[in-house]
């Protein structure tokens, strides 16, 4: 019979020891600073009427886990018995694993540099202990076992107590059940976060009864303090919101002027053409770096096209990233040998546009698949967009026409397509406010990515995203564009780009800042 393990926890009897954190710390030989297991300690109510609750938090094991999906190199897996275990030596530090995981269950490994987590002591597990948690535990709190098995603990209790999960709405089927769990230890969004531990928040949306304390002639409502919990890590930082800029502009220039050779019929400058071919390789070059540079593991880079787990969308956009690549290099190469004359003019024009228009699609594949690997990184829930795919391929639209309108706007050769380029840049600009606009008003379907949006709307990245992104990064250069001369459209291109620079930054950074722990 297949097994199927899970946790119980019994909050009726935990009493917040740290004994099943500290046995974890040293089965496992967990460093300092991170933790599999850990007790959220949290403060409720109302002098007379408080409590102090406790919460032992670890990995779900859940039965449909996105952290194995989202892997790109199988380093983690969810076993036939129900345990999401991890292989280290599989792992290339991409955190994305990290991204994935609602529970804030998997962090990265000071000493070896990969991810690690919960995975149910599988060396003990598998020949017949429990794992060190539930045998140190001196209430009995943490129950564990198969729940295949009719006859073992966790399914009488599962059978015969009201347990409740964290996050259910996630679809992940987590397999760490409360008993008598509460709603402000299991939704971390009914609390803030605050720098240090103690810190009272007012939630009179969960204890609506008045208490006795008046400050400032408000009468105090009831209190929740968080008196311990595991440090929230933020694992994507500068690199990746650079690296959205700068495919972005790689496949836009391919994608711009197909727009303006293609289908406006604009005619191929071959001075242009080589900057363009040489611009759109630089770029794809650098994202390639930006991504190597991001991993913990960086020297492994590779495993991920020799260890390729395909359900990622790590791995599908490596393969989007390398012909996308080839494609581009082909044409740079194309040009500079015109250039040089190891190439025929005539040969160059008459395989130049066939060959953009075969790196179309992947120039489209490289701008948009981002949107379907954020799509996996389920503990960011802003990221889950319907509008995010066709957002990014016009940010990469609107990187390209900005990057060529910086380097048209000054020459004679790109006087005839300066009018072209001014009015598609202008378009996107208008089409890239109105995705913002239908972003930022609708209606978020989870706290966290309401909290996560309103961050960048109304609070602690308001002002960047007002004038730096709207302002700066929109009207003004869609103001420029209406000049049109030629200083005026370079400058439209430089405020473009720089605005569509800090919206990434800021749209990469604050869903990773909403707790999920």
């Amino acid at each position: 019979m297949t097994q199927n393990f899970g946790f119980v926890i019994d909050n009726r009897s935990c009493i917040g020891c740290h004994a099943c954190s500290t046995a974890c710390k040293s089965e496992n030989e967990v460093p300092l600073g991170v933790y599999r297991t850990w007790v959220k300690t949290t403060e409720v109510g109302a002098y007379p009427d408080s409590k102090r609750l406790f919460q032992v938090t670890r990995c779900n094991h859940c039965a449909n886990p996105p952290c194995v999906r989202i892997c790109p190199t199988e380093a983690m897996v969810l076993r036939d018995d129900g345990i999401v275990e991890f292989d280290h030596r599989n792992c290339i530090g991409c955190k994305a694993c990290m991204q994935a995981c609602p529970y804030d269950a998997i962090y990265i490994d000071p000493e070896s540099h990969t991810a690690a987590k919960c995975h149910y002591c599988s060396h003990r597990t598998d020949i017949g202990l429990e794992p060190a948690c539930v045998v140190v535990c001196p209430e009995h709190a943490i129950i564990a076992g198969d729940m295949a098995d009719p006859n073992s603990e966790i399914s009488r209790i599962l059978a015969s107590e009201e347990v409740s999960v964290r996050k259910p709405e996630q679809g992940t089927e987590p397999k760490l059940f409360y008993i008598e769990g509460d709603e402000v230890n299991l939704r971390p969004t009914l609390t803030e976060r605050a720098p240090t531990t103690f810190a009272a928040t007012d939630v009179m949306a969960l204890h609506d009864e008045p208490g006795p304390i008046r400050i400032g002639g408000t009468t105090a409502g009831h209190m929740v303090q968080v008196g311990y919990n595991a440090q929230h890590q933020v694992p994507w930082h500068w690199p990746v919101s650079a690296y959205l800029v700068t495919k972005g502009i790689a496949a836009g220039i391919v994608l711009v002027l197909l727009l303006l050779w293609g289908v406006m019929g604009h005619a191929v400058d071959p001075g242009i053409a080589l900057s363009s071919a040489t611009a759109s390789l630089l770029f794809i070059v650098i994202t390639s770096a930006l991504l190597v540079f991001d991993l913990e593991r960086p020297e492994r880079f590779y495993y991920i096209l020799l260890r390729p787990q395909w359900r990622s969308w790590l791995t599908r956009g490596a393969v989007l990233l390398i012909a996308f690549s080839t494609l581009t290099g082909l044409w740079a190469a194309l040009e500079w040998g015109a250039s040089f004359g190891l190439v025929a003019q005539a040969t160059l024009s008459s395989v130049r546009m066939p060959l953009l228009w075969l790196a179309a699609p992947f120039a489209v594949g490289t701008a948009i698949y981002t949107a379907f690997l954020f799509a996996q990184a389920e503990g960011r829930d802003l990221w889950q967009s319907p509008l995010l795919a066709p957002h990014l391929l016009v940010q990469a639209l609107l990187a390209g026409a900005a990057l060529l309108a910086i380097f048209w706007g000054f020459g004679s050769a790109a006087d005839a397509l300066r009018p072209s380029l001014l009015l598609l840049l202008g378009g996107l600009l208008v089409a890239d406010l109105a995705l913002l606009a239908a972003e930022f008003s609708r209606s978020h379907a989870t706290d966290e990515a309401k909290v996560a949006a309103a961050a960048i709307t109304h609070g602690r990245y308001a002002r960047r995203f007002r004038l730096g992104v709207v302002v700066a990064g929109h009207l003004l250069p869609l103001a420029l564009c209406f000049v049109g001369a030629a200083i005026s459209t370079s400058l439209a291109g430089c405020f473009a780009l720089a605005g569509l620079a800090v919206y990434e930054w800021i749209f990469v950074r604050a869903p990773q800042e909403v707790p999920n722990s």
